[in-house]
């Protein structure tokens, strides 16, 4: 690395804000900014969507995103619910996804000559893991590769993509996971003499302030909420669980039909989720807003008594790999549910800093959620322990100044 100069790092992703204040998650626009101000060029390379620019500047950021299908308006692959959901739901999807593959591939190489690359960061290890190992043996930079769960237990039940994944992990001079799940996965995919080190995505602790309650109680009067609110985040799609949450709704309303449920976010799976809670008679109790921003978010974090994340393992063998939301409701100061499922139970100590329920089990979430209304105070313990874990150990900067010594180690080697 040179001095005086800035280093020039390439950030592969296909999770990321189409436009500022977008609703997509953006752990990996939060990382990078946080990067770009430590004194690295970060260019970021994703995939392009209907009305997203192809080029901006944004916090530091200077964002490439690559059209893979034409006419621009119906590339489906990414956003609006994840890859694996999108692909699963949708004919034109997956369609797309070999002329997606080609773009990627060819815009990778593109971007590393005219940028001139001195360091690849790239999340995902399939199918842009596999790229970027290539094109660091081909062109002699160093490549760091983040797991964030999804990808990795993606490829161990689809035997044809291990050796793909395993290339890409033997390539990367340091490989990084969000949790121990995801670290167990890389190592299963390929055999590693160096090891994997677990690095989370962090959560701004900043936007949960005292004056966050206060500014958010409107909510409860648009909601006509009078007793315990509850609250789900996600993406609709399979792994979050959201269907066993509504059937565990009807058992706990036979007991406090004052209870209301707010399901927050967009996905696939979105007009079957509506469609079981007409079914189960719970529409009066269970509300879904709709999407929104981070900052819009928050206020429902804080006001609500209970966070639930009903997450499952899929047949495909897709799961959660951490969870940004878990870390959110806790930094509010919010009573956590989880269930016992990936990365979940590497922050979530039973009766601690939350409770862990079996998943897929309707029943048990039913027990819990009236456990922590029953008896408000565990509810609170759990609230103020969890909010502590999450301070000493997820905060932004603790996260970053720990990817800002994995970079500084793989440009000098």
């Amino acid at each position: 690395m040179k001095k005086n100069k800035l280093p020039n790092v390439l950030v592969l992703a296909t999770t990321f804000p189409r436009w500022e204040n977008d609703s997509e998650p953006a752990f990996v626009f939060n990382l990078s900014k946080k990067l770009a101000s430590k004194g690295f060029n970060m260019v970021v390379l994703v995939p392009g969507a209907p009305d997203a620019l192809p080029y901006e500047e944004m916090e530091g950021l200077k964002i490439y995103r690559f059209s893979y299908f034409y006419p621009k308006k119906l590339q489906k692959v990414f956003y609006n619910g994840g890859a694996l959901p999108n692909l699963k739901s949708s004919w034109l999807a997956r369609i797309e996804l070999p002329f997606f593959l080609l773009f990627q591939f060819f815009h990778i190489g593109w971007m590393i000559k005219k940028k001139k690359i001195e360091m690849i960061h790239c999340h995902w290890i399939v199918p842009q893991g596999f790229f970027c190992a290539i094109f660091s043996k081909i062109f002699k930079i160093p490549l760091i590769l983040t797991a964030h769960a999804g990808d990795v237990f993606f490829v161990l039940n689809n035997s044809f993509l291990i050796p793909f994944g395993k290339f890409a992990i033997s390539q990367g001079k340091c490989c990084l996971a969000n949790s121990r799940a995801t670290l167990n996965a890389m190592c299963k995919i390929a055999n590693r003499e160096t090891p994997v080190e677990i690095i989370p995505m962090g959560v701004d602790l900043d936007i949960f302030n005292g004056q966050l309650k206060a500014q958010a109680q409107n909510i409860k009067k648009i909601y006509n909420i009078n007793g315990p609110m509850l609250l789900a985040v996600g993406r609709f799609a399979e792994k979050k669980g959201f269907k066993y949450l509504i059937e565990a709704m009807p058992l706990v309303l036979n007991e406090y039909p004052e209870i209301k449920l707010l399901v927050i976010g967009f996905g696939p799976l979105e007009k079957e989720l509506k469609g079981l809670v007409l079914k189960l008679n719970v529409g009066s109790s269970v509300i879904f807003p709709g999407k929104m921003t981070s900052c819009e978010l928050a206020k429902y974090f804080t006001l609500s008594d209970i966070f639930i994340g009903p997450s499952i393992v899929t047949d495909s063998g897709d799961t959660e790999g951490l969870g940004i939301v878990f870390f959110e409701a806790m930094a509010s100061n919010t009573a956590v549910i989880a269930s016992r499922v990936g990365g979940i139970i590497d922050f979530i100590v039973d009766q601690e800093t939350g409770l862990l329920v079996n998943q897929k089990d309707p029943k048990d979430l039913a027990k819990k959620i009236k456990m922590l209304i029953r008896d408000e105070k565990l509810r609170k313990e759990i609230a103020i322990k969890g909010k502590k874990y999450v301070e000493d150990n997820f905060s932004w900067e603790t996260v970053v100044e720990k990817y800002y010594s994995v970079y500084r180690k793989t440009l000098i080697k």
